[in-house]
């Protein structure tokens, strides 16, 4: 089975579609209607089949110039363990770390409430460096929501090694050892 992902504008028919496919994750009418309308407006990336048929979607925005959020993400239950989920989490970190961010955040089902369903899909988010944050009640009605996010080692490690190499340039090239050398200096 060969997909590829593409950036989209809009795709709000694709995410009412793959939604109410999948039962055991997006079983609230008004929930998936929530989020056919947040496919409105979101940045939206799509893993497409050789037929030309959407078989994954991300929406993803921006809160802060150095963290972004998953808003949500859904594959086909056909697909499931096929690499979209992986392929859709590598393209939104590319696009949003390219322009800047530093974290990207996911909500999702907290463990105080057992579900296999969403208890595979914390695995997944964990085996992709996604780590727990903090698991809020009252945010969703009565479903604790877990708050995930993952940091991009390589930007982190980019912004601290352009720090280091900033202060080392503004630092004196000869560092006193002595206080005749501290009075020269």
């Amino acid at each position: 089975m060969v997909f590829h992902v593409v950036a989209t504008a809009r795709a709000p028919e694709a995410v009412g579609r793959l939604l109410r496919a999948l039962p055991e994750w997006f079983g609230v009418e008004s929930s998936i209607a929530e989020y056919v309308e947040a496919a409105r407006t979101l940045p939206t990336l799509l893993a497409i089949d050789t037929e030309g048929e959407a078989v994954g979607v991300l929406l993803h925005q921006r809160h802060f110039a150095e963290a972004a959020e998953i808003h949500l993400m859904a594959v086909a239950q056909t697909w499931h363990r096929r690499g979209i989920g992986t392929a859709l989490i590598a393209a939104v970190e590319a696009a949003v770390r390219a322009d800047g961010a530093l974290l990207l955040s996911v909500k999702t089902l907290g463990p105080s409430r057992p579900d296999p369903g969403y208890e595979q899909t914390r695995r997944f988010y964990l085996a992709r460096g996604f780590l727990p944050l903090e698991e809020l009640h009252g945010l969703w009605e009565d479903n604790p929501c877990l708050i995930m996010a993952n940091r991009s080692e390589r930007r982190l490690s980019s912004i601290l090694h352009s720090a280091a190499i900033r202060q080392a340039r503004q630092a004196p090239a000869h560092k006193p050892r002595s206080i005749a050398d501290a009075q020269s200096w």
